[in-house]
């Protein structure tokens, strides 16, 4: 941007408050935080990840590289916990222990709505979530599920700072 100026080598970017910083979140914090998502354990049979331990890896990975520390000091784990409780139930909807055609596998990825309105005899069911998503709908896949709207709902906080661009 400024070659010939050396001085000015990331002063735009700490002006703008952008940066990098590798989190330094793991499947054991993970665990202890949202046990939900690990079977039960006994003294004879240790809790398990009940997304396979590659995926849990790369959700964690991921939520590492999206949820930078300095960005949100005290609210990092809980908000790492989030990006990857949010991923790992939206995989876990897809998931399946195998499939018998390809069909099948495919089924295993419809998209899968919510529930407007349902009726049964007399009885009848009706949901409106626009007043829970109306806030983030920009914020693509995180409305899709309760920790992708609390970490959206974060994350608006955690933006607020303000930022200056030269």
């Amino acid at each position: 941007m400024w070659p010939g100026k050396p001085q000015f080598w990331g002063v735009q970017a700490a002006a703008a408050n952008l940066g990098y910083g590798q989190g330094a979140y793991t499947a054991e914090m993970f665990q202890a935080d949202f046990p939900q998502f690990f079977s039960k354990g006994s003294e004879e049979a240790p809790a398990v990840s009940l997304v396979p331990p590659t995926m849990l890896e790369e959700l964690i990975c991921q939520a590492n590289a999206a949820i930078q520390p300095d960005k949100w000091l005290e609210g990092w784990r809980y908000a790492c916990g989030l990006y990857a409780a949010h991923y790992a139930t939206l995989y876990l909807r897809t998931y399946a222990e195998g499939s018998d055609s390809p069909a099948q596998a495919a089924a295993s990825g419809a998209l899968v709505g919510v529930v407007q309105s349902a009726k049964l005899g007399q009885d009848s069911i009706t949901y409106d979530t626009s007043a829970l998503t109306r806030a983030t709908e920009a914020w693509g896949d995180l409305n899709a599920t309760q920790y992708g709207q609390l970490l959206a709902a974060r994350a608006r906080l955690a933006g607020m700072g303000g930022s200056y661009v030269l």
